[in-house]
Order: C-alpha cells, then sequence, then structure tokens
C-alpha cells in the first residue's frame, strides 16, 4: 500500500509539472519600459542583468549609425529601470569601459559585475557605478601570442583574458567564475578566480568554438553555453562535466540545398526561473529568433516564444536574458537595440 502511495504521489507530481510546462506562457508588456529620457539614442544592446530589487540593468554599446545625433543624444553606457520601467540610474567611464560591452552580473552584495568582449578584462563595480572596486586584467591587452585580438589564444592558466563572455559569483564563497570565448578564434575555457581576483584553476573545452555564456545554477552547477553547438554543458565547479543537454534547432524554411546554416546559434545565453528549484531554463536561440523554454532536469523543450521581426515581442539578434523574482523575462536586443519585457501569462 506505501509503495502504491508512492507510486500515484510520483504520478501526480510528474502529471503536474507535465501540466504547467504545457500552461507556460508569455506576453510582451508593451508599457516596459518608459520612453527614454533627453531624445536618448541607443545602440546595439550586450547585455543585461537583474538585481534583488528587480532593478533591470542594460549594457549599450552606443555603435550608433551616422546621422542619429541629428535627432537625439547618444544614451549613456550603462542604464538602470526601476519594475515600472523607469530610467533611475545611468553611468560609464568610457576611459575604464570597454566598448564592446558583453554582459553583466549583480552579485549577493549588490555589486555589479562587467564583462566585455575582447576587452582583456572583467570589472567589479559599486552598485550605482560610482567607484570602480575591482579590475582583473588589463584594459587592452588580450590573452594572446602578440597581447592583441588578432593573435593565437592562449588560454593561460592565469588571471587575464581574450574575449569574456559572461561572469557569475558563487554566493558561497566569492569565487568568480568566467567563460572566456565569447567569439570563434578567441580561448575556450571557463575560469575560475577567487572573490579577490587570484586566479584559482580552470577548464579548456577545445570541441566548443564559441564559449558564449555560463551561469550557475542553485544545484551547484556551471551551466555552459555551446551557442553553435546546440548544447548546454553541465559541470561541476571543479570543471567534470557531468551532463549534455542537446538543444537541437530546425529552420523554419528549409534550406534549398539541404544544409542547415547557424544564424548565430540556437544556445546563446540563459538564465533560470526563480522558483527555488529553478525548474525551467530560458535560452536564446538566435537561429529561430525564439526563447526557448527547457525543464531543467530533464532538459526537454517544453515551450518558446518570439519570432523573427521589428514589433513587440519580436526579435532582432536578441542577445541577453535575464529573470526577476516575479518570473518576469527580460531580453535585449543586439541588432534591434531595444529592450523586452516578458510577462508569465497565468
Amino acid at each position: 500500500m506505501r509503495k502504491l502511495t508512492a507510486i500515484l504521489a510520483s504520478l501526480s507530481f510528474a502529471l503536474s509539472a507535465h501540466s504547467a510546462a504545457a500552461q507556460m506562457k508569455f506576453e510582451a508588456d508593451l508599457n516596459w519600459p518608459k520612453p527614454l529620457p533627453d531624445n536618448w539614442v541607443l545602440g546595439g544592446l550586450g547585455g543585461l542583468c537583474v538585481d534583488a530589487q528587480d532593478h533591470v540593468l542594460i549594457l549599450n554599446r552606443q555603435d550608433i549609425l551616422p546621422g542619429e545625433l541629428n535627432a537625439g543624444k547618444l544614451a549613456p553606457s550603462i542604464i538602470e529601470f526601476d519594475p515600472a520601467g523607469n530610467v533611475v540610474n545611468s553611468w560609464g567611464d568610457p576611459k575604464l569601459l570597454d566598448p564592446r560591452l558583453h554582459s553583466c552580473h549583480f552579485d549577493k552584495d549588490g555589486n555589479v559585475w562587467i564583462a566585455s568582449a575582447p576587452s582583456g578584462m572583467i570589472q567589479k563595480y559599486t552598485h550605482d557605478g560610482k567607484r570602480l572596486l575591482l579590475r582583473v586584467g588589463t584594459k587592452g591587452v588580450i590573452d594572446s601570442s602578440d597581447g592583441t585580438p588578432k593573435g593565437k589564444p592562449l588560454n593561460s592558466p592565469a588571471a587575464k583574458f581574450f574575449m569574456p563572455s559572461s561572469i557569475n559569483v558563487d554566493p558561497t564563497n566569492g569565487d568568480i567564475y568566467v567563460s572566456d570565448g565569447e567569439g570563434a578564434g578567441s580561448n575556450r575555457r571557463v575560469a575560475v578566480l577567487d572573490k579577490d581576483g587570484k586566479f584559482l584553476r580552470q577548464w579548456v573545452i577545445d570541441d566548443i568554438q564559441t564559449v558564449h555564456c555560463l551561469n550557475l545554477g542553485r544545484d551547484g552547477m556551471v551551466y555552459v553555453c555551446n551557442r553553435l553547438g546546440s548544447q548546454l554543458r553541465v559541470y561541476d565547479k571543479m570543471g567534470s562535466l557531468k551532463r549534455t543537454i542537446a538543444l537541437p534547432w530546425t529552420p523554419v524554411t528549409p534550406p534549398k540545398d539541404g544544409k542547415m546554416k547557424e544564424s548565430g546559434g540556437a544556445v546563446v545565453a540563459i538564465d533560470f526561473s526563480p522558483d527555488p528549484q529553478q525548474r525551467y531554463i530560458y535560452i536564446i536561440n538566435q537561429n529561430n529568433s525564439t526563447v526557448d523554454i527547457v525543464e531543467r532536469e530533464s532538459g526537454k523543450k517544453v515551450g518558446s516564444f518570439g519570432r523573427a521581426g521589428s514589433f513587440p515581442g519580436e526579435f532582432q539578434q536578441a542577445h541577453g536574458i535575464a529573470v526577476d523574482s516575479k518570473g518576469n523575462i527580460y531580453v535585449d536586443e543586439n541588432r534591434g537595440r531595444r529592450v523586452h519585457k516578458f510577462r508569465p501569462i497565468l
């Protein structure tokens, strides 16, 4: 009887989880963000992150088009929105930041970490951006044979970088995890530093062309994006591969020659649902211009939203993704030069 009860409970949980996954839908919030102040003009957006108060930080690469400043003013590099979509802060010293901003991360103390590629460095700022607290690596000095992006990548066992793509800080001990391999022809590794930026260890991933992102799960695993390989790799914190989640994609229009060609990759950036179990992973799929929803434990894709285009809820090279405490998903675009908020429909 006890065994039967356990089986029924397990079946009930499985059906409940399946039902929840089947009902997961998101809609674009057309009132978020509010219009930018002072006729600001954005360039491509490299990434974004959400803090403990559900404020959203976006990274503006400022690569505007000729003539755009006839109609406006160049928006700051770093822009902070409150939950209602109002701009509440902006900052960015071009002497300190690298212009090709790529990703950001808030640690448990509210400090913000910035990665730029190919800058050769990562940076830690106070939440308001007024103070640079730590820089690891040297701006413009690349971990390559000649110190430039044209040199041969070295994957040096040291606290220096080629194209750092993502940063995540372990809340349990302050260790810093950096994916170093944003573009083809750069390093292919995950580097781990202590809270002061001292090199601890690394693992080199030779069979991934671009190590485009990482995130730490509450399960203690390190989730690494294989952007052009349609995979999410799951490692322990020492770099032992524990699992590979295959995420195949299919072109909406079959190519005439029958050969699929990447148009940005199927696993570009990720974040987790905010529930304690982190039941779902949300993944930017640039090939299909969607955000894919994957069950973390099973690795199964259970849904997606978005499409190619310029209307609300559509994407032109979605690049960064972050989830707030209420389950809202924020996505920014490089080519589209805008940020979206998607609300869960319950």
